[in-house]
């Protein structure tokens, strides 16, 4: 039984009998003595969507959902919907975009070590691995002589996502991209 201070992004939590995934998390440290850390917790219904805003405290309990955990394989984006496979069986699931917004500008096809979480058999929600490798399709030229603790200079990705990367990464590159925070962490 998670606490309140152990939820993270994309876990599924029971709520009046009902399944949410934690979409976002903002912890509020009071500064009068003897306060508790308020943990604002945006939640999204699994099965309507309905978003849910809850002010916890740290200790505060939860029930973890009953749902099935898949290794999955992203397939393809259609118009409306991304694919994946099921990578023992090869059984394909599909989700709304709308539900995976924040994870889609990490989603390269054939990206493999995502967790499907199946509600009832039906894909409600995905977590993505810690980092993913990505190739820089534009970015300024590199300087010479720039050094791992130097500025910074925005990249594209493959998929569209911008990230600050060091001054000595080049185009074409391909580099490793934490999945929680956004940010570069290192050549792959």
């Amino acid at each position: 039984m998670p606490k309140a201070s152990d939820l993270k992004r994309g876990m599924v939590i029971e709520m009046d009998d009902e399944a949410y995934s934690v979409k976002e998390i903002e912890v509020r440290n009071p500064s009068s003595r003897g306060a508790s850390t308020l943990y604002k917790i945006r939640f999204n219904h699994l099965k309507t969507k309905q978003k849910r805003d809850e002010t916890l405290k740290g200790d505060d309990f939860f029930k973890e959902a009953d749902c099935e955990r898949k290794a999955v394989q992203f397939s393809y984006q259609d118009t409306d919907s991304y694919t994946f496979m099921d990578t023992d069986n090869y059984e394909q699931y599909t989700i709304n975009n709308s539900d995976i917004e924040a994870e889609q500008p990490y989603l390269l096809e054939g990206l493999e070590g995502i967790t499907a979480i199946l509600l009832d058999g039906q894909l409600v929600a995905i977590e993505l691995p810690a980092a993913v490798a990505m190739i820089i399709t534009e970015t300024a030229p590199g300087i010479k002589g720039a050094t791992a603790a130097a500025r910074t200079k925005p990249a594209v990705l493959a998929t569209g996502l911008e990230v600050q990367v060091p001054e000595y990464i080049e185009q074409g590159e391909v580099i490793k991209i934490n999945t929680g925070t956004g940010k570069f962490m290192s050549r792959a």
